[in-house]
């Protein structure tokens, strides 16, 4: 599983934990994300996030 960091406001999509209360179940890939979804933090776009860890 890995991590993926807003290049804008820092916020991490751990992929281990996934976003619960957006409806993202853990263990859910980021590219499995749909390619609208954004930032629960600011709102950037997908395509601002960058591999970390």
């Amino acid at each position: 599983m890995a991590k993926f960091e807003c290049s804008t406001c820092g916020f991490i999509y751990d992929e281990a934990l996934g976003c619960p209360e957006d409806g993202i179940e853990p263990g859910t890939p980021f590219s499995e994300l749909d390619d609208s979804w954004c930032c629960l933090e600011c709102s950037a776009p997908k395509e601002d996030f960058f591999h970390t860890i």
